[in-house]
């Protein structure tokens, strides 16, 4: 399986940084999606296609980007390439980036990996990979993938929209033409719909029987007709990579490891600072 890739380069016990381990594997899901292929993981041409990435998705992420003009695109071969591009590049940035804060959470809040791994036990043997039907029987692990995604906020700030006709949202009146940018973090944090909005805390996403439930509020891929396209197939990545790993390692941050910095770096996605974690097999 995909996850195999992360299991592999986790395994042997040594401090290393999980972004790129992470970021080969989510995008090999992508590349079966899109071109029909998955590459070795040792691959020269995917890595350097994965280290191509981050500065061409900084300069599409940027205002300069959206405020350039540009002419309505012909349905045409190229116009199809850069689409299939733009599905590529998002469906791996943003999937990598949340998996990454979500094992940075993890050996922060050892007592949330324990309970996250005890729910497993109890539910799954020992010797059998989780799928992503047992999301339904593994409500504490689900409630905290949510909350990594609710507490990271890697998109703070949504895609921008051109609003096509004049409009009033609430008390205020929006010209035809405007751009608008959404602010998901204003969701994401809200004190009104979230208990403890600036702590992570998985008991947002938890009933008073334990029960997973999801409030409205949680919108990290938008909502409405320009919804993520990706949200199922990143909502599917996120439970079955993190659930897998979890099963099989404890992760500790590396022997010597100080402060670690838990403020993003601003960029397309809000991304962590560097760390250095383990992985101890279970």
């Amino acid at each position: 399986m995909y996850y195999s890739y992360v299991l592999e380069g986790m395994g042997k016990g040594k401090p290393m940084n999980p972004s790129f381990a992470l970021t080969l594997a989510v995008s090999n899901v992508i590349c079966v999606v899109v071109f029909g292929h998955r590459f070795s993981t040792e691959d020269e041409t995917f890595h350097q296609l994965m280290e191509a990435m981050e500065p061409i998705f900084k300069f599409a992420s940027s205002t300069t980007h959206f405020m350039e003009d540009q002419p309505k695109p012909a349905y045409d071969e190229s116009n199809m390439i850069q689409s299939i591009f733009d599905l590529f590049l998002g469906g791996t940035e943003t999937s990598s980036t949340t998996l990454y804060w979500t094992l940075l959470y993890m050996v922060l809040y050892p007592d949330v990996q324990a309970k996250v791994q005890k729910e497993i036990d109890a539910v799954v043997a020992p010797d059998q990979m989780i799928c992503y039907e047992d999301r339904k029987n593994l409500p504490y692990t689900n409630a905290v993938i949510h909350e990594c995604q609710r507490f990271s906020n890697i998109i703070a700030v949504g895609l921008p929209r051109l609003c096509v006709k004049d409009t009033m949202i609430r008390q205020f009146s929006i010209k035809r033409g405007t751009v608008i940018f959404p602010n998901i973090a204003s969701a994401l944090h809200d004190p009104k719909e979230w208990e403890t909005p600036l702590q992570f805390n998985p008991g947002h996403f938890l009933d008073k029987d334990g029960n997973f439930t999801c409030p409205e509020a949680f919108i990290p891929f938008s909502l409405g007709q320009r919804v993520c396209l990706g949200e199922n197939l990143a909502k599917t990545e996120m439970f079955l990579f993190f659930s897998n790993l979890l099963q099989a390692f404890t992760f500790h941050l590396a022997e010597g490891t100080k402060d670690v910095n838990t403020k993003p770096i601003w960029g397309g996605t809000l991304q962590p600072h560097y760390f250095e974690i383990c992985a101890t097999p279970r």
